[in-house]
């Protein structure tokens, strides 16, 4: 009898293998078929601009979001650790899988824009949809930086918020945060806009970066927390701004996993 006990072994081993890639199949598949019916909509609605088209772009995009999370057995639940506001603000959150973007779609609020790199937006046809769902960023020159700039402003000034990740690139650490870059603090101080830290607790449970395969269903949990003021904050202000919001961030992130011992940085 315990002779069997390795081939059992073996053999759910398999078994479980294949169908966790009938799973990813089959979300895959109706990733695309969702992707494929708004596709239409969403190259000619591209055409009413940078701001109207974008916001209703966004409005497809969320349709997408809201059948394809169901369909795959990915529950999401939303918290908001004080009432949400209507004034645009920037909106910082950690970056731990690729399935952050598709949240983002699911649970942001409307209007807003994610930071993209500027040269997706010569790509044919995508670039033209990209283009209207991000605010292109382009780091190159004191020249594009400065338009990335004004790009930023304007989007605020017509009340859409900005989504950015603070991180970078995504976090396969056992740490909760990676160290955060200044420049999303700098935009905030910049253009005198609040900052609301947002957690997405639980997207590398469902999808580890770069492992397709690895998708799983179950909860995707999204804290948002307090808003962070930065009105009359200069440049100078930016150092201690980021260590605020990143210890925010952490605090909270520590009370839905364990990890290990706090980093000093």
């Amino acid at each position: 009898m315990f002779c069997l006990i390795p081939y059992l072994s073996g053999f759910m081993g398999v078994l479980l293998k294949c169908l966790q890639a009938l799973y990813s199949l089959y979300a895959l598949i109706i990733w695309l078929a969702i992707m494929f019916l708004i596709l239409p909509p969403i190259v000619l609605v591209s055409f009413l601009g940078k701001v109207k088209g974008g916001n209703i772009v966004f409005y497809f995009l969320r349709f997408w979001a809201h059948v394809w999370f169901p369909a795959v057995g990915i529950i999401v639940k939303k918290k908001w650790l004080s009432p949400r506001t209507s004034e645009p603000c920037i909106y910082l959150a950690n970056h731990s899988s690729y399935l952050d973007a598709a949240l983002a779609v699911k649970v942001m609020p409307l209007p807003f824009r994610p930071l993209g790199k500027s040269e997706l937006s010569k790509i044919p046809l995508f670039g033209l949809i990209y283009s209207r769902s991000v605010v292109p960023v382009d780091r190159k020159t004191a020249k594009s930086r400065a338009q990335s700039m004004r790009d930023m402003l304007y989007m605020i000034r017509k009340n859409v918020s900005l989504l950015i990740f603070p991180e970078g690139t995504t976090n396969e650490t056992e740490q909760p945060l990676l160290p955060f870059h200044s420049g999303a603090f700098r935009i905030a101080v910049e253009t005198q806009t609040q900052i609301r830290p947002v957690l997405y607790v639980d997207n590398h449970a469902r999808l580890a970066k770069i492992k397709f395969m690895s998708l799983n269903p179950g909860p995707c949990r999204v804290v948002f927390l307090p808003p962070v003021p930065v009105a009359g904050l200069t440049m100078e202000d930016v150092p201690q701004l980021k260590k605020q919001v990143r210890q925010m961030m952490e605090e909270e992130l520590r009370k839905y996993r364990n990890y290990p011992a706090l980093q000093v940085i």
